[in-house]
């Protein structure tokens, strides 16, 4: 600080100067030295200013500096505060003051200017809180979704992310600088490097460039497949039946060609009597399930159905520096798709958390979930669906997972959903529509109260800004802010092809999971369980036929023994008959010619009677003699 003018330092008395004239100047010589003071410790107070703001700006930058092992963000603190901030800024910035480890987002706006001041971000404690992430598109909720990937996996953290355009492949190329990128993060209080991030290229079951993510049906389960394929209540008992007697007789339920193969059985002649016991299986109910597996058969499901089965706990690995793993599950080929989309992410989720052990609240989550274009998780879900997504989200947190979903408006995502998740950054939104402005004013009304016009200032920020608030470590909501968003360290376009596949091919996983494999399960058992029955069906036709044949043969044999019997009888009879005919003839004959014979006496003896008599006649009347 200056020091005041000394009176001494002046040689010589004034002989002519009164002494009004002398305490005149005493009072100005007092002024100046008081204001030359004055003036020393506003330039102390802007260079304390100055300087704490490098330290906030410097320390915002170490957060995303490269560590050797994870370096944890720097706290903030309201010592870091600069004395100079009123109004907006310092509630922002005190609001925004965490005491634990912080993923940074950005700098406050004001006045369409960043304060690098004022720092904006997100508690790693509480990103198990689940999140959303929207905007209308070309608003730059990809390029937050990477700038969050890569702080978390800078942070140690494991991350999943559903990429579906392809976008975020270049996490595993280092982006390249330009001057006005180094402009817009410097103004930030970035301190921007260019730097690639440990990635594993994934996808449904060998669908483009990645190692490939199978289950099988048994491990999928009849609850979350009844729920996928929308079944009622009495079809979903039918087919936990099902799956009941499979694993009871068992045969694998590995593809969906199984189980198909295992429903015809139970409704066939050879199986419908398995079931009878146990309430049986109709043949309606079996043409629903069959004709739904079908449906999803038609959306490409085959391909995610299958062996080797993917393990979840691959995606909680973090690398030989202690970063976090980014798991990036590519999925450009799904976009028409949606149900072979949600049923993954239905699994996937289930499956986490049935494996994961309760941890309750972490210093930082053990998994982060991002699903891009999160519209196509729920376009045409059926309630049941939304209520298990839900159910999900909502018990997950307490396994150290979070979920944060990416899509174009709030809107997309069920209320049920939104009213699970916690933090917000949401960008720029449009109003070209009627519903587009209900939608507007809904989504502004959701925000808690702040000094901002939000429905307005939603339609005016800019690409790469957004409204920011989030849930503090005591689980209240920070202040609404008003940020210029950070950049991403690696490459902001996709990832060449080469890369890809050079990532694909040195990846250990590739070696467990790349190749499908097709072990023997239910539709082989059963095929040659049905072919046995078959088989035994033609052995006993065959045998009946034989037999039939047989007895046909002997009945034909003794149909002809009888004719040839009756034959021999009636030949006899008749035989009889003739010689009966010949002796009754022969008979006849004799007796014929006896009679002949007699009438020939007789006749004789007529005759000579008659002579005789007329010989008497005449001598006795005397007649005369012929």
């Amino acid at each position: 600080m200056a020091n005041a003018p000394d009176p001494a330092q002046h040689s010589g008395p004034a002989p002519d100067s009164s002494p009004a004239q002398s305490s005149d100047l005493a009072a100005l010589q007092a002024a100046a030295a008081q204001a030359e003071a004055d003036a020393a410790e506003a330039a102390a107070t802007a260079a304390a200013a100055k300087a704490a703001a490098a330290r906030a700006a410097l320390q915002a930058a170490q957060a995303e500096a490269t560590p050797a092992e994870p370096a944890p963000a720097e706290p903030a603190t309201a010592d870091a505060a600069p004395t100079e901030l009123e109004g907006w800024a310092r509630v922002v910035h005190d609001g925004y003051g965490f005491e634990g480890d912080v993923l940074t987002l950005g700098a406050l706006v004001e006045d369409g200017a960043a304060n690098p001041a004022v720092q904006v971000g997100l508690p790693l404690a509480m990103m198990n809180r689940h999140g959303l992430v929207a905007g209308a598109t070309g608003t730059g909720k990809t390029k937050t979704l990477q700038v969050m990937t890569e702080a978390l996996s800078n942070a140690g953290v494991p991350v999943f992310v559903a990429d579906i355009k392809g976008d975020l492949s270049g996490l595993a190329v280092e982006g390249t600088g330009n001057e006005k990128l180094l402009a817009r993060t410097q103004s930030i209080g970035q301190d921007w490097q260019a730097r690639s991030h440990p990635v594993e290229f994934y996808t449904l079951g060998g669908q483009g460039t990645g190692i490939p993510i199978r289950t099988t049906v048994t491990d999928f389960g009849p609850l979350l497949l009844a729920k996928v394929l929308g079944l009622n209540s009495t079809q979903e008992s039918s087919l936990g039946l099902i799956f009941h007697w499979a694993d009871t007789q068992g045969l694998a339920l590995l593809d969906l060609k199984d189980l198909r193969s295992t429903i015809a059985y139970l409704v066939s002649d050879d199986g419908k009597g398995e079931l009878k016991g146990i309430g049986g299986l109709s043949a309606a109910t079996a043409g629903v399930i069959l004709r739904e597996i079908v449906a999803l058969q038609a959306q490409g499901a085959d391909v995610f159905f299958g062996e080797p089965a993917f393990a979840t706990s691959d995606l909680l690995r973090t690398t030989a520096d202690g970063r976090g793993l980014i798991s990036a599950l590519e999925l450009p080929g799904v976009q028409d798709r949606p149900a072979l989309f949600s049923t993954f992410i239905m699994w996937l989720l289930a499956d986490l958390f049935s494996e994961l052990p309760e941890v309750g609240d972490l210093p930082k989550p053990k998994l982060v979930f991002f699903f891009d274009e999160a519209h196509l998780l729920f376009t045409g879900a059926s309630k049941d669906f939304l209520v298990q997504v839900t159910q999900t989200v909502r018990l997950i947190r307490s396994k150290g997972v979070g979920v944060f979903f990416v899509t174009q408006s709030p809107k997309d995502v069920p209320a049920d959903v939104l009213a699970q998740l916690g933090n917000r950054v949401q960008h720029a939104l449009r109003a070209f529509t009627p519903d587009d402005a209900t939608a507007l004013r809904a989504a502004a009304r959701t925000f808690p109260k702040s000094d901002y016009d939000i429905e307005r200032l939603l339609q005016e920020l800019g690409t790469g800004e957004a409204i920011t608030t989030v849930l503090t470590e005591k689980g209240a909501p920070t202040p609404v802010a008003w940020t210029r968003l950070r950049a991403p360290q690696s490459s902001m376009d996709p990832a060449p092809e080469s890369v890809l596949q050079q990532t694909v091919d040195a990846s250990p996983a590739a070696a467990r999971y790349a190749v499908a494999v097709d072990n023997e399960s239910a539709y082989e058992l059963l095929t040659a369980r049905m072919a046995t029955a078959e088989q035994a069906k033609a052995d006993a036709a065959a045998e009946a036929e034989r037999l039939k044949a047989e007895a046909a043969a002997e009945k034909d044999a003794e149909k002809s023994a009888a004719a040839a019997a009756r034959e021999a009888e009636r030949k006899a009879k008749e035989e009889a008959r003739a010689a009966e005919r010949a002796a009754r003839e022969k008979e006849k004959a004799a007796q014929q010619r006896k009679a002949t014979a007699n009438k020939g006496f007789e006749s004789l003896l007529r005759s000579a009677g008659t002579q005789i008599g007329r010989e008497i006649t005449r001598s006795v009347f005397g007649t005369r003699k012929r």
